[in-house]
């Protein structure tokens, strides 16, 4: 599972730069311009950290640190990476939240840097998997909607960590019994596997008759389709 980090950020010279060295390390990175769109980026993908400034035109980057504190159900480090240098305002920035705080001009280098020791010391609490809103948390056996709680049973979330640890990757019917019910291969239809994606498509797409997440490759098998941060600049 690789580790999303947002970049909120008015300057492109700053956001390419950190996403360049932030992608080098191995993290996923997705942008935004403005707190609106990083509000939007936010419960989309349910980052593991956030990198933001603390001044954009629409609001500012303290009311959208403080609007991320108040997403209790989602642990979330924040780094502000900000032009405010002075001892007065970094104060105040770490009172607000922030777990770090940088400031303009930034070293890419150091600033991935601080994001990894960061992310070591909250990554316990940051195990999991999100998509649009979709998020499983593996160690608490959680699965939430936009926040809200989606019961599951157990063979149904097994099945859908699988295939979101695994996107973009077709698994046929056999390998998803060997997943549910190891061992048992042998008296196990496909049909049941079948049975468990359709209640997992009532659960988690917005149209199950139409699904956007759990895709059909006929012929063999499911796969599960991430959308990507480029798709939500065209939307």
């Amino acid at each position: 599972m690789q580790q999303t980090i947002l970049l909120a950020d008015r300057d492109p010279d700053i956001r390419s730069s950190l996403r360049e060295e932030l992608e080098k390390e191995g993290y996923d990175i997705i942008e935004a311009v403005t707190v609106a769109q990083a509000k939007e980026q936010f419960n989309r993908y349910i980052p593991c950290l956030v990198m933001t400034e603390r001044t954009f035109e629409d609001a500012s980057g303290d009311s959208f640190c403080t609007w991320i504190l108040e997403q209790k159900q989602h642990h979330v480090s924040i780094i502000m990476v900000t032009s405010l240098a002075a001892g007065r305002d970094k104060i105040e920035g770490l009172r607000l939240g922030a777990d770090d705080y940088m400031t303009k001009p930034v070293d890419a280098e150091e600033a991935a840097a601080r994001a990894e020791a960061v992310l070591r010391r909250s990554g316990q609490f940051c195990q999991k998997i999100s998509d649009r809103g979709l998020v499983m948390k593996p160690r608490r056996g959680e699965v939430l909607i936009d926040g809200r709680t989606i019961p599951m049973t157990r063979i149904e979330f097994t099945i859908l960590f699988y295939l979101m640890d695994h996107p973009d990757t077709v698994h046929s019917r056999n390998q998803l019994i060997n997943q549910v019910y190891p061992n048992a291969e042998d008296t196990v239809m496909d049909r049941t596997i079948d049975a468990h994606v359709k209640k997992l498509r009532e659960k988690i797409e917005a149209d199950p008759s139409s699904p956007k997440r759990i895709i059909t490759v006929r012929g063999h098998g499911y796969m599960y389709r991430p959308e990507r941060p480029e798709e939500l600049e065209k939307s």
